[in-house]
């Protein structure tokens, strides 16, 4: 057994004479052989410590938020790193529900545009005097009133009929009717002081949740294109389109019951959105 071995606490050990020797605890130096070795704690402690230390730096450094040249954009397409939120403040009020007060740049367009896709996918829509306080709340005074009797037209009796909506844009007792925008990403196409063109890829869902509908609750994928002007110092419509698309492959998730979806639609609220 060696010096080192500290088993039997001491006495009796077997030393390199072959003598058996009595150890005392505050013995001096051993007189069969070397001097007992310190153990070497502190250099120990020391490369722990300087462990742990490159670790957190290693961790820091993969966090930190990319802010290099090679992050930014390129050829005009924004960075992997435009997603992520600016601390800007959206929007500076409401007005009947509707956001206002959007900042006058490129991020304040965005905004809006993205806020005004959420208002128009409402079921405020779908019900005449809602739609006409929200015609006016977000597109320009002419555009409005150029816009007001064709959507009466279209949001006809017959069309709210297929939807199972009553004329009033009511849905049937025991049942809910689903009408959301889900914003995903934000383009801008153009950009002036004055005016800009924004687009917004974004999810929808409509239908009706009911024991006894026949149009369920189904998502879509379109790109909701905006023109917009600065006037009275916030951003309005001047006209807008959609197209379908661009759509991802549909999951393998098992769709939800009637009353899952008209449980969600009232327990989850909407946002507003920023760019």
């Amino acid at each position: 057994m060696s010096n080192d071995d500290q088993y039997g606490g001491g006495h009796g050990e077997v030393g390199g004479t072959g003598q058996t020797r009595t150890r005392l605890p505050d013995s001096p130096a051993d007189p069969y052989g070397p001097t007992r070795r310190t153990p070497r704690t502190a250099r120990s402690l020391v490369t722990v410590v300087g462990v742990v230390v490159l670790l957190i730096a290693a961790i820091a450094f993969a966090n930190q938020a990319p802010d290099t040249p090679e992050d930014k954009p390129a050829d005009n397409n924004p960075a992997a790193s435009s997603t992520t939120a600016t601390g800007t403040t959206p929007v500076t009020g409401k007005a009947s529900g509707i956001p206002r007060g959007f900042a006058h740049d490129e991020q304040g367009a965005q905004s809006a545009a993205a806020n005004y896709a959420v208002v128009m996918g409402s079921d405020g829509m779908f019900k005449r005097t809602s739609r006409h306080a929200i015609v006016d709340g977000i597109y320009t005074p002419d555009a409005a009133g150029r816009l007001k009797g064709p959507q009466d037209e279209a949001y006809s009796a017959a069309f709210l009929a297929k939807l199972g909506l009553d004329a009033n844009g009511n849905a049937p007792q025991d049942s809910t009717f689903v009408t959301r925008t889900v914003p995903v990403g934000t383009r801008v196409d153009s950009y002036t002081p004055t005016t800009a063109k924004v687009s917004v890829w974004y999810m929808g869902l409509i239908g009706m949740s009911g024991p006894k509908s026949t149009d369920p609750v189904q998502s879509t994928w379109k790109t909701w294109v905006f023109e917009l002007a600065w006037v009275g110092n916030d951003w309005k419509v001047l006209a807008d389109t959609q197209q379908d698309g661009p759509a991802p492959v549909p999951g393998d998730n098992a769709a939800s019951t009637s009353d899952d979806i008209s449980k969600a639609t009232k327990e989850f609220g909407g946002f507003t959105y920023a760019r």
